[in-house]
């Protein structure tokens, strides 16, 4: 078996082993397994309950990655996350030490993100980019791989802070977390009211990660493939009375690596149209701005999605 079937087979067992510990969201699932394969960080919005905080801690116990959860709260500060400079004393003399906030983990949990202010949002702009956090005049680097995945309840939600444009552009992707059907809410009951809870197994680490992360960035793509991520991208800011403002450079460069990532998890070496649809909801539905015509309307940023790859489908079969 090659190398590459190997992180093949190895990812599948691992989505497996997630799904174990998670009743139904086999679709939430594979969308964080795509991010996490290819180094994006993941928005996940929907109403408390729905078992986001669980479905991250699975995911550090499988691929063995350290974990540290941040509750985001009115009050909490900047520094409570990034850490800070304290001043010890060594030999009599005293000096500064930075002492590490809870950022310095492989797998971040930002809790409930819109419920801090915009300053200690903003705090964690440098971690999700650069991978680097400065305090003072002295930059820290984050332990590879690191990801963050933040969760964030429905807007509309008492007490939020609506995330601002330019933090919601680092997010590769914006997962929406569905309320569960009847069949699905009966399995979590029963999952967590009077029965023991799955063992969950550790089948990867972050070294094997970084790996298979590597493989998947040298997967070949059609020029025809990348004409079709440019052409949905550009679409998004023509002339649409639904659209107020379109998708930035970096909808194209998160839509090119998650279909890689989407086409290895297929066991394909090769990106496909198909792959770039699947993918292109969770990467453009935070980056595009709805028109007042739309929000009147009610007409959602997964309409507007998806009427652009309705039409741009037509095109290339036309």
């Amino acid at each position: 078996m090659s190398d590459i079937e190997l992180f093949q087979q190895k990812i599948k067992e691992c989505e497996e082993e997630i799904g174990k510990g998670i009743i139904g969201q086999r679709d939430i699932i594979r969308q964080v397994m795509l991010a996490l394969l290819s180094g994006g960080n993941v928005l996940l919005e929907g109403m408390p309950g729905l078992g986001k905080t669980m479905l991250v801690r699975t995911i550090g116990q499988v691929f063995r990655l350290s974990f540290k959860r941040i509750q985001f709260t009115p009050d909490l500060m900047p520094s409570d996350v990034t850490g800070t400079n304290i001043m010890v004393k060594e030999e009599g003399k005293s000096m500064f030490r930075f002492s590490q906030g809870p950022i310095f983990a492989n797998l971040v949990l930002a809790d409930e993100i819109n419920r801090a202010t915009p300053k200690t949002q903003s705090a964690l702009l440098e971690a999700m980019q650069e991978h680097t956090v400065t305090v003072g005049n002295e930059s820290h680097c984050l332990e590879e791989p690191f990801l963050v995945l933040a969760t964030q309840n429905p807007i509309e939600q008492e007490g939020t802070y609506p995330l601002p444009e330019a933090q919601l552009d680092r997010f590769m992707f914006k997962v929406l977390v569905k309320f569960p059907s009847k069949e699905e809410l009966r399995g979590i009951v029963e999952l967590t009211e009077g029965q023991a809870m799955p063992e969950i197994q550790s089948l990867m680490d972050g070294e094997m990660l970084i790996k298979a992360r590597k493989l998947i960035a040298q997967m070949p793509i059609a020029d025809a493939v990348m004409n079709y991520v440019l052409e949905l991208v550009m679409a998004t800011h023509e002339a649409n009375p639904y659209i107020r403002e379109g998708a930035s450079p970096r909808a194209a460069q998160a839509m090119i690596r998650a279909s890689r990532a989407r086409a290895f998890t297929e066991g394909r070496l090769n990106v496909s149209f198909e792959d770039v649809q699947k993918v292109a909801y969770p990467v453009l539905r935070h980056r595009i701005l709805l028109s007042f015509d739309a929000i009147s309307e009610g007409v959602s940023e997964d309409v507007v999605i998806g009427q652009i790859l309705e039409a741009k489908e037509k095109s290339l079969y036309a």
